[in-house]
């Protein structure tokens, strides 16, 4: 027996268009595509707070031996010449292995080369306190500037790894300004620390930072974002290599790198930069004393001025040069306007400190020196990740190495000049400007944005699962 439909209050069901059907699959995706979008972490800042800490680390092991170098003179009996040497090894040993230590990073990834050179070069730091004559001496310094060669290199390729284009430049900023400011006011911990302790124990003291810091470096830092627990979809999405494989070895493809004129002028301008930069940290306490005619205690806060003015000179060029680029604008022509007035800056100011009498007015001259040579210093680490793409530690490696080389130079050219011009400062700081000055001419030519590489490649075979953590 069959019921009516009208019997039991049953209607039939309405047709619909298919325009309708569009309509409600529209309505019920609605609430899904109005969700507020996850924020991004910001688990990457991590990496430049660890490059800033480190950065304060190397500059404290790297200049305390300069204003610890009276008292390492006067118990090892060694001349001014000797005391250069034991100064310029240093570079000798931190450029031959630059190369070496960006290339393992390449290769290994920076997590566990950047661990293995800062304790390497903690030891002998600690070393460097259990000389006993020249020969000592200078092997715990070759060894030391071997094991500091790896750690810009691999903290370049770390920021290539985890930062966004936009904030490489700001980064680098930043950790140019902690550098050198844990240069500027090493001579004062120094200072302080030698009250204390002798020179060999306060070594050993500086020695220990660097092992505290790899192990915190170590415990946190992966090479590849993706396997970091506190980075989410979202922060994945800004880094540049979040849908890459971390790191994919591959032979470096070094005919290219060699051929490439943006390679030899980026070595060229880093290396004059560097032969009178390495004054800072070397012979200026001895600068002081005799030209200057000031004592230990006022040479030390004097001397930190070059030092704390380049801080800030790495800074502004970061953070400018950075703001610029983030907006838009042309990265070639920022970066070659920053780095020539830098270097033009510094040459003029040097050259017109020689002529002013008084010391606090002429550091203060120098330290605007600094300042602008400074400006350059960003935009060359940020060609080597832009232009190095995925051989970004070698090419930072390389560009360190020529600058150590050429800054291995001032050291010894000091000791000689003044030898054999009788102690005359003024000529040793007139060819600092001269090389300062050459390093415009550089800068007028090089290409600072086009690659040279490609970025690592991506696995065409592999599905990469996104985590979708929300902190």
């Amino acid at each position: 027996m069959f019921l009516h439909r009208r019997t039991v209050g049953l209607r039939p069901p309405k047709r619909r268009s298919a325009l309708d059907c569009i309509g409600m699959i529209q309505t019920a995706q609605e609430p899904l595509s109005k969700a507020p979008p996850i924020a991004p972490t910001r688990t990457r800042f991590w990496v430049i707070v660890f490059a800033v800490t480190l950065a304060v680390v190397t500059y404290i092991d790297r200049v305390c031996i300069s204003q610890a170098a009276p008292f390492i003179r006067q118990d090892l009996g060694l001349s001014e010449v000797q005391m250069g040497l034991a100064f310029a090894v240093f570079f000798w040993t931190y450029a031959l292995f630059e190369i070496p230590g960006g290339w393992m990073g390449d290769r290994w990834g920076a997590r566990r080369v950047l661990m293995r050179v800062v304790v390497w070069w903690s030891f002998f730091t600690v070393a460097t306190g259990w000389a006993w004559n020249l020969a000592s001496l200078v092997t715990a310094r070759a060894l030391f500037g071997a094991g500091e060669a790896g750690c810009f290199p691999n903290v370049t390729k770390a920021f290539a790894t985890w930062l966004p284009r936009g904030e490489r430049v700001r980064a680098q900023g930043l950790m140019w300004l902690s550098a050198r400011w844990g240069g500027a006011f090493t001579p004062l911990l120094v200072i302080l620390v030698l009250k204390f302790l002798s020179w060999r124990q306060a070594f050993g003291a500086f020695g220990l930072l660097g092992v505290i810091w790899a192990v915190f470096f170590y415990r946190w830092y992966r090479d590849d974002p993706r396997d970091n627990p506190h980075v989410n979809a979202a922060e994945l999405a800004l880094i540049p290599t979040a849908s890459e494989t971390a790191p994919v070895h591959q032979a470096v493809p070094w005919r290219k790198l060699l051929r490439s004129k943006t390679v030899w002028l980026l070595c060229a301008q880093y290396a004059f930069l560097s032969y009178g930069w390495t004054f800072y940290i070397t012979w200026l306490p001895t600068y002081l004393k005799e030209a200057r005619g000031l004592q230990l205690g006022t040479g030390a806060v004097l001397a930190g001025i070059p030092l704390l003015f380049g801080g800030v000179g790495s800074l502004c060029s970061g953070f400018i040069g950075g703001h610029f680029e983030r907006k838009g604008g042309n990265a070639r022509r920022i970066r070659r306007l920053m780095a020539c007035a830098g270097c033009l800056g510094a040459a003029g100011c040097t050259a017109v400190s020689v002529s002013i009498h008084s010391p606090l007015t002429a550091m203060i001259v120098m330290g605007l020196a600094s300042f602008f040579m400074d400006l350059a210093v960003p935009p060359s680490w940020a060609v080597c990740m832009d232009v190095g793409g995925r051989a970004c530690g070698t090419l930072s490696g390389g560009m360190n190495m020529m600058g150590n080389l050429a800054g291995s130079l001032g050291p010894l050219a000091t000791g000689f000049l003044l030898v054999r011009t009788g102690h005359n400062w003024d000529v040793v700081l007139y060819t600092f400007a001269g090389a300062y000055f050459m390093g415009t001419f550089c800068w007028m030519f090089l290409d600072p944005v086009t690659p040279l590489l490609p970025a690592t490649p991506v696995r065409g075979s592999e599905v990469v699962a996104v985590r979708e953590t929300g902190n």
